[in-house]
């Protein structure tokens, strides 16, 4: 074979494997996260669920309960990792989740975040009473499925659950 024919070859296969992996790294699935928040007699708690990479670095925000901006500044761990991200809010808000209550909201995830050391972070904030930063990290693993984890100050427990 002449050399320019083999460097054709070489490089269209180079190109090709890419593109085959692909598809595998593109899958993704619904995350669902429910928090069960305890009866801590308070006004409604803003809450922002978002994901962290093995570093610790911001990745995106899954859901921020609590529609008014001027006091997503006190959500101070998403706030000060994702703002930079001008989508950060982008279709991803409701209201604010009352003591005692439960919030449930769906996201998609791609298949390749998951045992990749990636997080999934709960800020909890609730207007007049302590603000309660990083309240709850999961590790997005297989292994904590559908498994509670408990919140320090607000948030009785996190699960999440993937379809």
């Amino acid at each position: 074979m002449s050399k320019p024919l083999m460097t054709v070859l070489a490089t269209a296969c180079a190109l090709a494997l890419p593109a085959l992996a692909l598809p595998a790294l593109a899958h993704s699935r619904p995350l669902t996260l429910t928090a069960q928040l305890k009866n801590y007699g308070g006004d409604g708690a803003y809450l922002a669920a978002y994901l962290t990479d093995a570093k610790g670095a911001y990745v995106r925000t899954l859901w921020v309960a609590g529609g008014k901006a001027k006091y997503h500044k006190h959500l101070s761990d998403w706030s000060r990792l994702s703002a930079g991200d001008a989508k950060r809010l982008d279709g991803v808000t409701g209201a604010s989740v009352g003591a005692g209550r439960t919030l449930k909201v769906t996201a998609d995830l791609a298949d390749a975040l998951m045992d990749a050391g990636y997080e999934i972070r709960v800020d909890a904030a609730v207007e007049d009473m302590r603000d309660s930063p990083s309240e709850v990290r999961i590790p997005l693993s297989k292994a904590n499925v559908g498994k509670p984890q408990a919140g320090k100050q607000y948030i009785q427990s996190v699960t999440f659950q993937l379809q």
